[in-house]
């Protein structure tokens, strides 16, 4: 633990699973670096603060409905949490930066604000305070710079794809197809309010005082070298956060299930698949039964996560065929939730049917765990591309989710060469990104300029 300081670092969150993670993982590195940390966050899913007992929570009211927090509709979601928050934002920070006489707050000096890029309004708010603001990409850096050209995409007619052009690389966009721009892009009906996003997301950064990226040079070099292109200020690549050497604590929105690791226990090595789509997406009934067809005809241990309600229509799993867990007996176990890190980092699981969400891929990258892409939507399309065709770590299933498909791919990877030579290719480059962390490696001279940086605004 390095010297407290007299600074404090303000944390503001966006409200999904997928940047709670990082940004909290993001306070522990600054926390060890001396900063006291405050972290300022929405009603709707409040972060579990009893996790955290060396930070200070701070709720502000979000406006959402009971039937707006429901919604699946991440964007609109984010449409709204912009237009409310502000405001309640504002009157925070203010209560911070100049506390009351007598109010109790620890006076100390607020060296930055740091926030996720999808908040659009924070950059005038910290400016009207004279206040540094840093934004957190939570992506990696090349669909970061990438989602900001889907405008632009939308105006040159990209959309639709003809048939014949579907597999295709999109130039300006690598190294996506151009059958999974509109996956990424959306309906016509929800073009007009995502363009207008991302044009705000790109006017709040350009005057930010630098970006901190859940990345690092060894797996965003090229994108990194071709940010000056579009900003002007400096980039800091300190991922993966969670490989830092600070504190483990959850953050997780949902109570996993701990037996999944005594479970593992009793399997061979490398011998378990692990299945898991992450916080968002859901299935419809037939595709949920097509994937639970394809793992029950394999030979291999399963242990598959389904997210109460993920499956459209159902509570959990109750639409399985009678007697399907009674007939894989001890080779399949299915979860509301599990403590990833952990069943990654077991030395059981050797293989991760996943959705591609940035955090997973990174936490299977740092454990040498290869994977099989099942993407949906968003920067999963992007990431399941390098994971396939870049890097070579994983397997594609090009959206095909089919009992057959399912269990050929978990063969290929678990058991055929294939699969070998693929856990070879991602054991090297698990090793790199581990260095990058590590004394004198590339995150960890980002981290250092960023210190500096921060203690010098």
């Amino acid at each position: 633990m390095e010297k407290r300081n007299e600074g404090r670092v303000i944390l503001f969150p966006l409200p999904l699973q997928g940047c709670i993670n990082p940004m909290l993982q993001l306070a522990k590195i600054f926390f060890t670096k001396g900063f006291s940390i405050t972290i300022i966050h929405t009603r709707f899913n409040a972060p579990k603060s009893s996790d955290h007992s060396l930070f200070t929570f701070l709720q502000i009211p979000d406006g959402l409905s009971e039937t707006e927090t429901q919604s699946r509709d991440v964007l609109l979601q984010l449409t709204l949490l912009n237009n409310n928050c502000e405001n309640p934002f504002r009157e925070c920070l203010a209560k911070l930066i100049k506390p009351s006489s007598g109010s109790g707050t620890e006076e100390r000096i607020i060296s930055c604000l740091i926030d996720d890029s999808g908040w659009v309004f924070t950059q005038s708010v910290a400016e009207s305070f004279n206040l540094p603001r840093f934004v957190l990409c939570a992506y990696k850096f090349s669909f970061f710079l990438g989602h900001l050209l889907v405008p632009q995409l939308r105006c040159e007619g990209f959309l639709p794809v003809l048939e014949s052009e579907a597999e295709e690389l999109v130039p300006v966009f690598p190294p996506l197809r151009k059958k999974d721009l509109s996956r990424i892009m959306g309906t016509n009906a929800q073009s007009e309010p995502l363009d207008a996003y991302l044009h705000k997301i790109l006017e709040a950064t350009k005057p930010a005082s630098g970006i901190i990226v859940l990345s690092c040079e060894e797996l965003d070099q090229e994108s990194l070298a071709e940010s000056h292109k579009v900003f002007t200020f400096p980039i800091f690549p300190i991922g993966p956060f969670h490989i830092h050497d600070v504190p483990a604590s959850s953050s997780s929105l949902f109570e996993p299930d701990q037996s999944c690791v005594p479970w593992l226990d009793k399997k061979e090595t490398s011998s378990v698949i692990y299945v898991s789509l992450g916080s968002i997406a859901s299935l419809s009934e037939s595709d949920f039964l097509e994937i639970a067809c394809g793992l029950g005809n394999t030979n291999q241990s399963f242990l598959w996560v389904v997210r109460p309600g993920s499956v459209r229509g159902r509570d959990w799993i109750e639409s399985l065929p009678s007697g399907f867990m009674e007939s894989l007996e001890s080779k399949g176990k299915i979860v509301r939730w599990a403590p990833q890190l952990d069943v990654l980092a077991h030395r059981a699981t050797g293989g991760f049917l996943t959705h591609n969400g940035w955090n997973s891929t990174l936490e299977s990258i740092c454990e040498g765990v290869p994977m099989i892409c099942l993407p949906f939507v968003w920067d999963q399309m992007l990431n399941a591309r390098c994971i396939s065709e870049v890097w070579r770590i994983g397997i594609h299933l090009e959206g095909r989710i089919e009992k057959r498909e399912i269990e050929r791919a978990v063969t290929r990877l678990m058991v055929e060469s294939e699969g070998d030579e693929i856990r070879g290719r991602i054991k090297v480059l698990r090793d790199e990104v581990r260095r990058s962390v590590k004394h004198g490696g590339s995150s960890s001279r980002s981290l250092d300029e960023l210190v500096d940086r921060i203690l010098s605004c």
